[in-house]
């Protein structure tokens, strides 16, 4: 999942920024409402992680602003307004979820892990298919009791292909999905890593749609 955290504390960023990418988020940072504003008018954000208290605009005006831009867009408020107020504004004003600082990181990717099922088709934390058993708490693959070994960029695509099954992914959607800003992408660098995944399941497993991109069916 690409997500995009607006936040101006620095240090916090930089934290959440780390503790992200750990747990399998390919992960932009900004730190005020306009520049928030045209990172989504640019695409390819799946969730934004949005700081209440930005220096330039104020948090609720900006996810208005988002919403406007993107209806889809997940959006996890993650502020220091505790206010039962507050956070009924937030939701009425579209946001998926509102987690008040200081919070438990354990609890941010609990709710991470929910927006990503409403993004897909699964509605687990667990999704077994055809003898494959993939945990995202854990980030741990099983095949026929035993794990299978995936290197980060491995995991991120066999997640994405997995939470979405049924639904075709394109290169360009599985390249948002791993890449960062800045981060220079190879032309094959998708199919080397599908190539790579497929050798450790079962044939087939991964199908191509040819000049549209790869699903894992529901069949």
């Amino acid at each position: 999942m690409r997500v995009l955290l607006v936040e101006d504390d620095i240090a916090l960023a930089q934290g959440l920024q780390q503790s992200l990418r750990r747990e399998g988020y390919s992960i932009d940072c900004v730190h005020d409402g306009k520049s928030a504003i045209l990172a989504v008018a640019a695409g390819a954000v799946d969730l934004v992680i949005l700081d209440l208290g930005l220096p330039d605009m104020d948090g609720l005006q900006v996810l208005r602003k988002l919403k406007a831009e993107a209806k889809q867009l997940a959006v996890l408020i993650l502020t220091a307004r505790d206010s039962s107020e507050d956070k009924v504004t937030g939701l009425d004003f579209g946001a998926d979820d509102y987690l008040v600082k200081p919070f438990d990181m354990a609890e941010l990717f609990a709710r991470l892990r929910v927006i990503e099922r409403r993004l897909g088709t699964v509605d687990s934390a667990v999704i077994e298919h055809n003898g494959v058993i993939l945990d995202t708490k854990a980030h741990l693959v099983y095949l026929g009791g035993e794990p299978i070994n995936f290197s980060r960029r491995e995991y991120m695509i066999f997640k994405s292909l997995m939470e979405n099954m049924g639904r075709i992914q394109s290169k360009e959607q599985l390249e948002n999905k791993l890449y960062e800003w800045g981060e220079e992408v190879a032309s094959n660098t998708i199919e080397v890593h599908v190539h790579h995944v497929r050798k450790k399941l079962p044939k087939d497993f991964i199908k191509t749609v040819r000049g549209v991109g790869y699903i894992v069916s529901k069949h």
